[in-house]
């Protein structure tokens, strides 16, 4: 009799996600492809699997049982397939990070984690672009953004403070009001999280209807060119943090607005978190997070 093996890996994406639209998106493919693949195995099988509820699909009894007596054994077929394809070899790590934070948060550390893991092959890849984890071999995404991406394993790496800063030169510390700063030049971070609009109205200050600017696409730049003098730029602590510490950057603002936000993510597909390089980075990130709060804190 022929075995409908496809069939039968659609129903298990779909019972272990829990959920008819989660498996499509895993698997590529419509809602409706699943359904009609998981109806094929009911008709092979000769009995009802899964049953709608909602937007979740829930295990019947007998499909509870197909599903724990195939599981382990599509698992073993997930993981040599990933391993006869090469790209997740048992020493390789690959991983996407946007360049302010590999160059500013990620690069100073990381010494440590390539200490601790002689055993493995770490790449970065430094971009912006989100990685697309059913085309590219990439083993997590540390992602800029608001954390929304279903069907993802998405944790938030701290909550961050956004302040303005500049050369200790161009203002001394705590020399200025918000309603000051408009006489400045302000540096803006384009595709920062927090923008100069959003702060001034947290500091209860109106927009300026006109201001000296200079924009940058990368908050990389922004930090360096307000430690250069150029002006006073708004960023995170988690960005800036070797440039506070080393005084080459300081708030010239008395008592600023509480500004925070989370904006850095570790991302993966769940399977990822199989691999043990993977968990090791996540564990080695989280330590990182915990220490760099202990000094905000201290």
């Amino acid at each position: 009799m022929h075995l409908p093996l496809r069939a039968i890996t659609v129903f298990h994406a779909a019972a272990r996600a829990g959920s008819l639209a989660r498996a499509a998106q895993e698997l590529g493919v419509t809602p409706s492809a699943v359904s009609q693949q998981i109806a094929a195995l009911e008709v092979h099988l000769g009995t009802t699997l899964m049953v709608k509820s909602g937007r979740r699909a829930t295990l019947t009894e007998a499909g509870e049982r197909y599903f724990e007596m195939i599981a382990e054994n599509l698992d073993r077929v997930a993981d040599a397939t990933q391993a006869i394809r090469g790209y997740l070899s048992s020493r390789s790590l690959t991983v996407r990070v946007t360049p302010t934070l590999a160059t500013k948060w990620l690069l100073p550390r990381l010494g440590r984690f390539l200490d601790a893991h002689p055993d493995i092959d770490l790449r970065l890849d430094a971009t912006n672009e989100p990685t697309d984890f059913a085309r590219e071999a990439v083993d997590i995404d540390i992602r800029h953004g608001e954390g929304n991406w279903p069907g993802l394993f998405v944790e938030g790496i701290a909550e961050e403070r956004f302040l303005p800063v500049c050369a200790p030169g161009f203002c001394p510390p705590g020399s200025l009001a918000p309603e000051d700063l408009p006489r400045h030049r302000l540096i803006h971070s384009v595709k920062s999280q927090m923008q100069w609009g959003r702060w001034f109205a947290l500091a209860g200050v109106p927009g300026p209807s006109s201001w000296r600017r200079v924009l940058f696409d990368r908050s990389y730049m922004a930090i360096d060119a307000a430690a250069n003098g150029i002006g006073i730029a708004l960023e995170s602590e988690l960005m800036m943090e070797r440039e506070l510490r080393e005084g080459r950057l300081t708030c010239p603002v008395r008592q600023p607005p509480p500004a925070t936000r989370m904006t850095q993510w570790l991302v993966c597909p769940h399977d990822r978190l199989r691999r043990s390089q993977v968990g090791a980075f996540l564990c080695w990130v989280r330590a990182e997070r915990e220490l760099w709060l202990a000094r905000q804190n201290g």
